[in-house]
């Protein structure tokens, strides 16, 4: 079944509502055999991982929070509306879905899309909207946070994409290779997505036009790095998709049932011994 037949996704309201509306997105993808599916199993932890922290007050203010998060997962709900309906998202997240009609970008590769655009483009905007005429300096400490849970749980989606692509590890013997695909990092993203938002909420007008647009292509351009590899990087990829599981339906199933161990990510991950930026 193709994507854009079905019923697009709807804004959310709340987080409850956000869990609700990427529920019923990853049941769809299992029942379309989409791709997308990944990336919004992920998100799902991430998002329900928040609502706790909020449920907990861990963060320093709940209220403008769960107004951070909502704002936040619309721009990834209406990206995916969009891209259903056959309109144009943003650059970064057109690079994203767009590669979910291709099998041969990796499980691993559909994930980091996803993190890029969300991440070093939808998480500056976010936070300047959710502001509004405060300093965006004040919400910096729930910014870094909502990272922290990101990183975390990305490191526990990594330990079930093993599952589904056992010859992974292969890439740690890139460790030293400057290809994105290696050296992706959710703290020099998170750093970068930061700079954006300081950015972004001094200008006005269409000097804050200007600077979402040439964030925009620019994240867009990293995106098509992330699937754009050549010489022995694009030779251990193949032999990683070679074995790796073919079937979304499949693959989503696992990513969606990987249990939520909260662990730290203040030091590196590995991977069979090797070392992996997340």
């Amino acid at each position: 079944m193709n994507l854009q037949v079905l019923q697009p996704v709807k804004e959310a309201g709340t987080i409850e509502e956000v869990i609700v509306r990427l529920k019923m997105l990853i049941e769809e993808c299992k029942t379309s055999n989409s791709r997308i599916g990944f990336f919004a199993c992920l998100y799902l932890k991430v998002t329900e991982r928040v609502r706790d922290a909020i449920q907990r007050g861990e963060f320093d203010d709940d209220t403008r929070m769960e107004r951070f998060d909502v704002i936040f997962a619309n721009r990834y709900l209406d990206a995916v509306s969009l891209w259903r309906a056959g309109e144009q998202p943003t650059g970064p997240w057109q690079i994203a879905l767009n590669s979910s009609r291709k099998m041969t970008v990796l499980v691993l590769q559909h994930l980091l899309l996803g993190m890029s655009a969300h991440i070093n483009f939808d998480l500056g905007i976010a936070a300047v909207q959710t502001v509004g005429d405060a300093d965006v300096d004040t919400i910096r400490k729930d910014f870094n946070r909502i990272n922290d849970i990101i990183g975390s749980l990305t490191f526990e989606v990594m330990q079930s994409i093993q599952r589904v692509s056992p010859l992974l590890s292969l890439f740690g013997f890139h460790a030293t290779n400057e290809s994105l695909l290696i050296q992706f990092s959710i703290t020099n993203a998170r750093d970068g997505a930061w700079a954006f938002a300081e950015d972004l909420a001094e200008k006005t007008g269409a000097d804050k036009d200007a600077c979402m647009a040439a964030r925009e292509n620019t994240i867009k351009q990293l995106g098509a790095k992330l699937i754009t590899s050549s010489g022995l990087i694009r030779i251990t990829i193949f032999f990683v998709w070679l074995l790796e599981w073919k079937s979304p339906r499949k693959i989503i199933s696992v990513l969606s049932k990987a249990k939520k161990n909260y662990i730290s990510i203040n030091t590196p991950q590995r991977v069979s011994g090797k070392a992996l930026q997340i």
